[in-house]
């Protein structure tokens, strides 16, 4: 696979001859760690994650990594390097209250129980929002989102 993004875009273009060369992708990483961001991209790559969660005042303020549904992704290490090409199938807006356990056991991580969800999910919010300059608290709105793994199968 290639080591840019283009190129790897393009790979999936060849794979998926039935998606438009004109179509537009997002290109970011999940967490805000180099292990984290290949971890949970190892996730997507082996099944096990299906979906992830943001802050909607966080994609508020940086709208060009705020999720589109039914848009394709192309996942990267932190420093930039492809993984995987996503496509995002559905995004809810909940409390951070209200997202319960088969979400929670969607995004794979830890053991995917709601509790450790929560714990580890509590903490990473709360690390953004203040670095963002907000409050978070359990009525913050999380966007849910869900998607599939189109690249590689």
């Amino acid at each position: 696979m290639s080591g840019s993004v283009d190129g790897f875009w393009a790979e999936f273009l060849r794979a998926e001859p039935a998606v438009p060369p004109d179509t537009p992708y997002q290109v970011w990483y999940f967490g805000n760690t180099p292990e984290m961001a290949r971890e949970l991209a190892d996730l997507v790559l082996h099944g096990t994650k299906t979906a992830t969660a943001s802050l909607l005042e966080t994609n508020k303020r940086q709208p060009e990594n705020a999720p589109i549904e039914n848009a394709f992704s192309v996942v990267t290490d932190i420093y930039g390097t492809p993984m995987c090409v996503i496509r995002t199938t559905e995004i809810k807006h909940m409390p951070f209250s209200d997202v319960g356990a088969a979400f929670a056991y969607d995004e794979g991580e830890d053991d995917r129980t709601l509790e450790s969800w929560r714990l580890a999910h509590r903490d990473y919010f709360n690390r953004e929002a203040a670095a963002l300059g907000f409050d978070f608290d359990e009525t913050s709105i999380v966007c849910c989102e869900r998607f599939r793994l189109v690249f590689p199968k």
